[in-house]
Protein backbone atom coordinates (compact mmCIF):
# COMPACT_ATOMS: atom_id res chain seq x y z
CA UNK A 1 0.00 0.00 0.00
CA UNK A 2 1.39 3.58 -0.63
CA UNK A 3 2.42 5.65 1.96
CA UNK A 4 -0.63 8.59 2.93
CA UNK A 5 0.24 11.85 1.98
CA UNK A 6 0.41 14.29 4.91
CA UNK A 7 -2.70 17.47 4.25
CA UNK A 8 -0.86 20.70 3.09
CA UNK A 9 -1.42 22.72 6.08
CA UNK A 10 -0.68 26.24 6.74
CA UNK A 11 1.67 26.44 8.60
CA UNK A 12 3.89 23.33 7.32
CA UNK A 13 3.43 25.66 4.01
CA UNK A 14 4.36 28.87 5.45
CA UNK A 15 7.74 27.26 7.53
CA UNK A 16 8.57 25.86 3.72
CA UNK A 17 7.84 29.38 1.81
CA UNK A 18 9.99 31.16 4.77
CA UNK A 19 13.22 28.38 4.27
CA UNK A 20 13.21 29.19 0.21
CA UNK A 21 11.22 25.65 -0.16
CA UNK A 22 9.25 26.79 -3.19
CA UNK A 23 6.97 24.70 -5.68
CA UNK A 24 6.75 26.09 -9.54
CA UNK A 25 2.48 26.55 -8.64
CA UNK A 26 0.59 27.16 -5.84
CA UNK A 27 -3.23 27.31 -5.93
CA UNK A 28 -4.49 29.01 -2.67
CA UNK A 29 -8.91 28.51 -3.00
CA UNK A 30 -11.25 28.12 0.36
CA UNK A 31 -13.12 30.42 2.26
CA UNK A 32 -10.47 31.97 4.89
CA UNK A 33 -9.14 34.35 3.22
CA UNK A 34 -6.87 35.42 5.60
CA UNK A 35 -4.65 32.31 5.14
CA UNK A 36 -4.39 32.72 0.99
CA UNK A 37 -3.49 36.58 1.25
CA UNK A 38 -0.40 35.80 4.47
CA UNK A 39 0.75 32.75 2.02
CA UNK A 40 1.04 34.95 -0.98
CA UNK A 41 2.93 38.22 0.76
CA UNK A 42 5.20 35.18 1.95
CA UNK A 43 5.55 34.10 -1.16
CA UNK A 44 6.33 37.24 -3.27
CA UNK A 45 8.77 38.72 -0.06
CA UNK A 46 10.97 35.16 0.32
CA UNK A 47 11.17 34.71 -3.49
CA UNK A 48 12.19 38.37 -4.22
CA UNK A 49 13.91 41.15 -2.95
CA UNK A 50 11.77 44.80 -3.07
CA UNK A 51 14.07 45.85 -6.05
CA UNK A 52 13.76 42.44 -7.77
CA UNK A 53 9.53 42.57 -7.48
CA UNK A 54 9.96 45.99 -9.76
CA UNK A 55 10.99 43.63 -13.26
CA UNK A 56 10.65 39.84 -11.56
CA UNK A 57 6.36 40.67 -9.81
CA UNK A 58 3.31 40.31 -12.23
CA UNK A 59 -0.23 40.09 -10.51
CA UNK A 60 -3.20 39.96 -12.81
CA UNK A 61 -6.53 40.45 -11.54
CA UNK A 62 -9.55 37.69 -12.57
CA UNK A 63 -11.63 40.19 -13.93
CA UNK A 64 -9.29 41.41 -16.19
CA UNK A 65 -8.36 38.23 -17.58
CA UNK A 66 -9.69 38.11 -21.59
CA UNK A 67 -7.15 35.36 -22.58
CA UNK A 68 -5.33 32.70 -20.34
CA UNK A 69 -3.02 32.29 -23.31
CA UNK A 70 -1.55 35.89 -22.03
CA UNK A 71 -0.79 34.96 -18.49
CA UNK A 72 0.90 31.47 -19.87
CA UNK A 73 2.71 33.61 -21.62
CA UNK A 74 4.25 35.48 -18.93
CA UNK A 75 4.65 32.30 -16.82
CA UNK A 76 6.96 30.97 -19.48
CA UNK A 77 9.15 34.14 -19.43
CA UNK A 78 12.83 34.41 -17.94
CA UNK A 79 13.38 36.07 -14.01
CA UNK A 80 15.77 39.57 -14.69
CA UNK A 81 18.74 39.64 -12.68
CA UNK A 82 16.73 37.07 -10.39
CA UNK A 83 16.61 33.52 -9.44
CA UNK A 84 12.85 33.97 -9.92
CA UNK A 85 9.89 35.61 -11.05
CA UNK A 86 6.22 35.08 -9.21
CA UNK A 87 3.52 35.43 -11.16
CA UNK A 88 0.15 35.92 -8.98
CA UNK A 89 -3.73 35.66 -10.22
CA UNK A 90 -5.69 37.17 -7.79
CA UNK A 91 -9.28 36.85 -8.00
CA UNK A 92 -9.54 33.74 -9.70
CA UNK A 93 -12.81 32.83 -8.82
CA UNK A 94 -14.35 35.64 -11.02
CA UNK A 95 -11.52 34.42 -14.48
CA UNK A 96 -13.40 34.15 -17.73
CA UNK A 97 -16.56 35.33 -16.24
CA UNK A 98 -16.44 38.37 -19.11
CA UNK A 99 -18.15 38.19 -22.30
CA UNK A 100 -20.10 35.06 -20.62
CA UNK A 101 -17.44 32.75 -20.94
CA UNK A 102 -17.22 29.64 -18.73
CA UNK A 103 -15.03 30.41 -15.20
CA UNK A 104 -13.76 26.56 -15.10
CA UNK A 105 -12.63 26.35 -18.69
CA UNK A 106 -10.54 29.30 -18.78
CA UNK A 107 -8.96 28.41 -15.76
CA UNK A 108 -8.43 24.76 -16.98
CA UNK A 109 -6.24 26.57 -20.27
CA UNK A 110 -3.21 26.42 -17.29
CA UNK A 111 -3.20 22.37 -17.50
CA UNK A 112 -1.28 22.68 -20.33
CA UNK A 113 1.72 25.23 -18.31
CA UNK A 114 0.97 22.82 -15.12
CA UNK A 115 2.49 20.07 -17.17
CA UNK A 116 5.51 21.38 -17.48
CA UNK A 117 6.38 24.56 -15.63
CA UNK A 118 9.39 26.85 -15.84
CA UNK A 119 11.40 26.16 -12.94
CA UNK A 120 12.19 29.94 -12.34
CA UNK A 121 8.71 31.01 -12.30
CA UNK A 122 6.63 30.70 -8.97
CA UNK A 123 2.71 30.66 -9.83
CA UNK A 124 0.35 31.49 -7.48
CA UNK A 125 -3.52 31.17 -8.12
CA UNK A 126 -5.76 33.27 -5.41
CA UNK A 127 -9.32 32.12 -5.50
CA UNK A 128 -11.19 33.33 -2.52
CA UNK A 129 -14.69 32.31 -1.11
CA UNK A 130 -14.75 28.79 -1.99
CA UNK A 131 -13.14 25.81 -4.13
CA UNK A 132 -11.70 26.66 -7.23
CA UNK A 133 -13.49 25.84 -10.61
CA UNK A 134 -10.73 24.40 -13.37
CA UNK A 135 -10.47 21.08 -11.69
CA UNK A 136 -8.19 19.96 -15.16
CA UNK A 137 -5.90 22.22 -13.94
CA UNK A 138 -5.49 21.10 -10.42
CA UNK A 139 -6.04 17.52 -11.79
CA UNK A 140 -2.86 18.29 -13.99
CA UNK A 141 -0.87 19.48 -10.89
CA UNK A 142 -1.27 16.36 -8.98
CA UNK A 143 -0.95 14.08 -12.10
CA UNK A 144 2.56 15.94 -12.71
CA UNK A 145 3.71 16.82 -9.26
CA UNK A 146 3.92 20.42 -10.35
CA UNK A 147 2.84 22.17 -7.42
CA UNK A 148 0.68 22.50 -4.38
CA UNK A 149 -2.85 22.79 -3.87
CA UNK A 150 -4.16 24.02 -0.46
CA UNK A 151 -7.59 24.61 0.94
CA UNK A 152 -7.97 27.28 3.38
CA UNK A 153 -10.70 26.36 5.11
CA UNK A 154 -12.45 28.81 8.00
CA UNK A 155 -11.90 27.40 11.47
CA UNK A 156 -14.99 27.21 14.10
CA UNK A 157 -14.76 28.96 17.30
CA UNK A 158 -13.74 27.20 20.55
CA UNK A 159 -11.49 23.94 20.56
CA UNK A 160 -10.40 24.48 16.52
CA UNK A 161 -9.20 28.08 17.54
CA UNK A 162 -7.54 26.91 20.54
CA UNK A 163 -5.61 24.06 18.83
CA UNK A 164 -4.62 26.24 15.65
CA UNK A 165 -3.68 28.97 18.46
CA UNK A 166 -1.19 26.54 19.96
CA UNK A 167 0.21 25.33 17.05
CA UNK A 168 0.76 28.73 15.91
CA UNK A 169 2.98 29.59 19.53
CA UNK A 170 4.55 26.76 18.95
CA UNK A 171 5.65 27.44 15.87
CA UNK A 172 7.26 30.63 17.52
CA UNK A 173 8.70 28.91 20.04
CA UNK A 174 6.79 29.84 22.85
CA UNK A 175 4.44 27.94 25.21
CA UNK A 176 1.30 28.49 27.11
CA UNK A 177 -0.99 26.96 29.50
CA UNK A 178 -4.06 26.38 29.19
CA UNK A 179 -6.27 29.23 31.18
CA UNK A 180 -4.48 31.89 28.87
CA UNK A 181 -4.81 29.58 25.52
CA UNK A 182 -8.52 29.78 26.49
CA UNK A 183 -8.40 33.42 26.92
CA UNK A 184 -7.06 34.01 23.37
CA UNK A 185 -9.18 31.83 21.95
CA UNK A 186 -12.42 32.57 23.00
CA UNK A 187 -11.90 36.26 23.05
CA UNK A 188 -11.59 36.23 18.80
CA UNK A 189 -14.21 34.19 18.39
CA UNK A 190 -13.34 32.56 14.53
CA UNK A 191 -11.09 35.64 13.52
CA UNK A 192 -8.10 33.79 12.46
CA UNK A 193 -6.49 37.05 11.26
CA UNK A 194 -7.51 39.16 14.92
CA UNK A 195 -5.61 35.60 16.66
CA UNK A 196 -2.24 35.68 14.68
CA UNK A 197 -1.92 39.37 15.60
CA UNK A 198 -2.72 38.86 19.22
CA UNK A 199 -0.08 36.32 19.21
CA UNK A 200 2.46 38.30 17.27
CA UNK A 201 2.03 41.11 19.46
CA UNK A 202 2.21 38.59 22.78
CA UNK A 203 5.15 36.92 21.11
CA UNK A 204 7.39 40.25 21.38
CA UNK A 205 6.34 41.06 24.70
CA UNK A 206 7.19 37.41 26.38
CA UNK A 207 10.50 37.24 28.29
CA UNK A 208 13.16 34.86 28.56
CA UNK A 209 11.46 32.00 29.62
CA UNK A 210 8.83 32.72 25.99
CA UNK A 211 5.78 31.57 28.54
CA UNK A 212 2.43 33.70 27.34
CA UNK A 213 1.04 33.89 30.70
CA UNK A 214 -2.83 34.98 31.11
CA UNK A 215 -1.17 38.12 33.13
CA UNK A 216 0.65 38.91 29.68
CA UNK A 217 -2.65 38.37 27.67
CA UNK A 218 -4.22 40.88 30.42
CA UNK A 219 -2.05 43.39 30.29
CA UNK A 220 -1.77 43.71 26.85
CA UNK A 221 -4.99 42.50 25.39
CA UNK A 222 -7.16 43.42 27.77
CA UNK A 223 -8.51 39.96 28.56
CA UNK A 224 -8.82 40.14 32.25
CA UNK A 225 -7.17 36.92 33.84
CA UNK A 226 -10.22 36.49 36.48
CA UNK A 227 -13.32 37.10 34.74
CA UNK A 228 -13.17 35.08 31.66
CA UNK A 229 -14.93 32.06 29.72
CA UNK A 230 -12.12 29.43 31.48
CA UNK A 231 -13.00 31.12 34.50
CA UNK A 232 -16.86 30.66 34.12
CA UNK A 233 -16.23 27.02 32.85
CA UNK A 234 -14.44 26.31 36.26
CA UNK A 235 -16.91 28.34 38.58
CA UNK A 236 -19.77 25.71 36.94
CA UNK A 237 -17.11 23.12 37.13
CA UNK A 238 -17.47 22.77 40.93
CA UNK A 239 -21.01 25.02 40.93
CA UNK A 240 -19.55 27.87 42.38
CA UNK A 241 -22.24 30.05 42.31
CA UNK A 242 -20.90 33.05 43.93
CA UNK A 243 -17.74 33.56 41.57
CA UNK A 244 -20.24 32.82 38.27
CA UNK A 245 -22.32 35.29 38.83
CA UNK A 246 -19.83 37.24 39.52
CA UNK A 247 -18.15 36.47 36.30
CA UNK A 248 -21.45 37.24 34.70
CA UNK A 249 -21.97 40.67 36.25
CA UNK A 250 -18.22 41.59 35.06
CA UNK A 251 -19.21 40.26 31.30
CA UNK A 252 -22.36 42.89 31.39
CA UNK A 253 -20.52 45.88 32.78
CA UNK A 254 -18.23 44.98 29.33
CA UNK A 255 -20.24 43.46 26.66
CA UNK A 256 -18.10 44.32 24.11
CA UNK A 257 -15.36 42.23 25.30
CA UNK A 258 -17.58 39.47 26.18
CA UNK A 259 -20.11 38.38 23.60
CA UNK A 260 -22.59 36.51 24.83
CA UNK A 261 -22.54 34.53 21.42
CA UNK A 262 -18.96 33.46 21.86
CA UNK A 263 -19.81 32.70 25.93
CA UNK A 264 -22.62 30.75 24.57
CA UNK A 265 -20.36 28.43 22.15
CA UNK A 266 -17.82 27.71 24.64
CA UNK A 267 -20.56 26.69 27.20
CA UNK A 268 -21.57 24.55 24.47
CA UNK A 269 -18.56 22.84 23.66
CA UNK A 270 -18.24 22.36 27.69
CA UNK A 271 -21.07 20.72 28.13
CA UNK A 272 -21.12 18.55 25.37
CA UNK A 273 -17.25 16.97 26.64
CA UNK A 274 -18.59 16.48 30.04
CA UNK A 275 -21.29 14.15 28.54
CA UNK A 276 -19.07 12.36 26.12
CA UNK A 277 -16.65 11.97 29.51
CA UNK A 278 -19.78 10.12 30.89
CA UNK A 279 -20.99 8.44 28.14
CA UNK A 280 -17.19 6.81 27.91
CA UNK A 281 -16.98 5.55 31.60
CA UNK A 282 -14.16 2.95 31.67
CA UNK A 283 -12.68 3.63 28.61
CA UNK A 284 -8.65 4.45 28.04
CA UNK A 285 -6.64 7.67 28.51
CA UNK A 286 -6.00 7.42 24.75
CA UNK A 287 -9.65 6.96 23.66
CA UNK A 288 -10.56 9.83 26.07
CA UNK A 289 -8.02 12.07 24.53
CA UNK A 290 -9.72 11.13 20.94
CA UNK A 291 -13.26 11.20 21.53
CA UNK A 292 -12.76 14.69 23.52
CA UNK A 293 -10.60 16.20 20.51
CA UNK A 294 -7.88 17.40 22.74
CA UNK A 295 -4.11 16.47 23.51
CA UNK A 296 -4.06 17.55 27.38
CA UNK A 297 -4.44 14.97 29.75
CA UNK A 298 -4.88 18.13 32.29
CA UNK A 299 -7.99 18.92 29.81
CA UNK A 300 -9.58 15.17 30.31
CA UNK A 301 -8.95 15.72 34.06
CA UNK A 302 -10.42 18.87 34.49
CA UNK A 303 -13.47 17.22 32.61
CA UNK A 304 -14.06 14.32 34.42
CA UNK A 305 -13.92 16.33 37.80
CA UNK A 306 -16.31 18.22 36.28
CA UNK A 307 -18.30 15.36 35.38
CA UNK A 308 -18.96 14.44 39.16
CA UNK A 309 -21.18 17.70 39.72
CA UNK A 310 -23.17 17.02 36.43
CA UNK A 311 -25.74 13.82 35.85
CA UNK A 312 -25.94 12.39 32.43
CA UNK A 313 -29.69 13.97 32.20
CA UNK A 314 -28.22 16.94 33.82
CA UNK A 315 -26.05 17.08 30.66
CA UNK A 316 -28.95 16.65 28.23
CA UNK A 317 -31.01 19.39 29.79
CA UNK A 318 -28.17 21.95 29.91
CA UNK A 319 -27.16 21.37 26.39
CA UNK A 320 -30.65 22.20 25.36
CA UNK A 321 -30.72 25.22 27.41
CA UNK A 322 -27.80 26.03 26.04
CA UNK A 323 -29.11 25.91 22.13
CA UNK A 324 -32.24 27.48 23.41
CA UNK A 325 -30.33 30.59 24.69
CA UNK A 326 -28.08 30.77 21.28
CA UNK A 327 -31.54 31.26 19.46
CA UNK A 328 -32.99 33.49 21.03
CA UNK A 329 -29.77 35.58 21.91
CA UNK A 330 -29.56 36.42 18.30
CA UNK A 331 -33.30 37.65 18.28
CA UNK A 332 -35.46 34.69 17.19
CA UNK A 333 -38.24 34.09 19.38
CA UNK A 334 -37.54 36.40 22.14
CA UNK A 335 -36.86 40.14 22.98
CA UNK A 336 -34.81 40.04 26.26
CA UNK A 337 -31.39 41.31 26.23
CA UNK A 338 -28.48 38.68 25.20
CA UNK A 339 -26.97 39.27 28.87
CA UNK A 340 -30.27 38.45 30.44
CA UNK A 341 -30.43 35.52 28.54
CA UNK A 342 -27.22 34.38 29.78
CA UNK A 343 -27.54 35.08 33.38
CA UNK A 344 -31.22 32.39 33.03
CA UNK A 345 -28.59 30.05 31.48
CA UNK A 346 -26.17 30.33 34.54
CA UNK A 347 -28.74 29.86 37.00
CA UNK A 348 -30.56 26.87 35.23
CA UNK A 349 -27.14 24.86 34.70
CA UNK A 350 -26.51 26.17 38.42
CA UNK A 351 -29.91 24.59 39.68
CA UNK A 352 -29.81 21.51 37.36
Amino acid sequence: MAAKKEAVTFLGLLNDIKAKKFAPIYVLHGEEAYYIDRLEEAIVQNALSPDEQDFNLNVFYGADINDMRNVISVCKQYPAMSKYQVVVIREAQVVGKINNKGNANELNQLKHYAAQPLASTILVVCNKNGAIGGREFVDAIKKNNSGIVFRSDRLKEGRPMELAALEYIKSLGCTIDEKALSMIASNVGNDISRLYTEIDKLKILVKDDNRITPELIERNIGISKDYNNFELEEALATRNAKKAYEIINYYEKNPKANPTVVTVSVLFGYFSKILIYRTMAGKSQDELLAALGTKSPWRVKKIGDASRYYTTAACVNIISWIRECDVKSKGMGSRQEASALLRELIYKILNS
